[in-house]
């Protein structure tokens, strides 16, 4: 109980110190606030923790790599923005862009202040490889349903992975790539099942469905269910590989596991409307 309570006062801190780095008075006034991804910041610290390292670099490991997951998400915000029919105006487009380059340079600040040349080296690998399967989902590249989904938890999960792998955390890097990935399906599963569309449903489409008419926006019931069936499957698989990870894990803190148990229920409560509604 008492680790529990420390733990949560840690959490508190470095998300405190975030929402400071994020909090730029002219960005805000003219952008969007940026989202901070509080599994991602809970994991990270998690990790980080059990590894026995000091709450100074807890937390700039923690905030350095939350500024960048930020900026990254920024930018791809902006990219989505222009794609709409209700555009954002060019000046909105511009500050956005700038705010993603602003939390760019805090981030590169911050790893420079540690001095810790190896993580640089890995996260700019990260960011690299994010963009490349970034690309490879948005326009539609990828040639197999197996590859999409890889492609997903990779965006998802590479820079807390590259994190994992600098402190040779082997158990926690299978741990967090399974448990964001299913979280993202469960957000594309929720857009699917409001809309009809996702990003991530889209592309499935295409490859589920070659014989489809693709600028249809029209499913039938059937054809809806055959494909939230193949979501679902990647979803009990992750959540299986998740509890595999988990046993190598002794002393996982309850605040973790209880986000778990919340995200997975989430995916069955989906399911169960989808089938009772279908």
């Amino acid at each position: 109980m008492i680790y529990l309570q420390d733990f949560q006062m840690k959490l508190d801190s470095i998300r405190g110190h975030l929402q400071e780095k994020l909090s730029h008075p002219y960005l805000l006034e003219h952008v969007e606030a940026p989202v901070i991804d509080d599994d991602k910041l809970l994991l990270l610290i998690s990790m980080l923790d059990q590894y026995g390292l000091d709450f100074d670099k807890v937390e700039n490991y923690s905030v350095t790599a939350m500024l960048l997951q930020i900026a990254l998400d920024t930018h791809e915000h902006v990219q989505n923005s222009c794609l709409g029919e209700d555009d954002d105006s060019l000046k909105n487009r511009q500050l956005t862009v700038l705010a993603g380059i602003y939390f760019s340079g805090l981030y590169y600040k911050l790893l420079a202040d540690t001095e810790d040349i190896e993580m640089i080296k890995q996260l700019a690998a990260g960011v690299k490889e994010i963009n490349e399967n970034k690309i490879s989902v948005y326009q539609k590249e990828v040639e197999a349903i197996d590859k999409l989904m890889e492609s997903i938890k990779l965006i998802e999960s590479t820079l807390l992975g590259k994190i994992a792998d600098h402190f040779q955390a082997t158990e926690w890097h299978e741990f967090a790539a399974n448990w964001l990935f299913v979280k993202r399906l469960i957000l594309e599963e929720k857009k699917f099942i409001q809309s009809g569309r996702s990003l991530v449903f889209d592309v499935l489409k295409k490859l589920a469905l070659p014989k489809l008419d693709q600028n249809s926006t029209e499913l039938s019931s059937e054809q809806q269910k055959y494909l939230l069936s193949i979501c679902t499957r990647y979803i009990e698989f992750s959540l299986m590989m998740i509890d595999n990870a988990l046993k190598k894990l002794p002393g996982m803190n309850s605040l973790l596991v209880e986000r778990l148990k919340k995200i997975a229920g989430q995916h069955q409560s989906m399911s169960k409307k989808f089938a009772e509604e279908g």
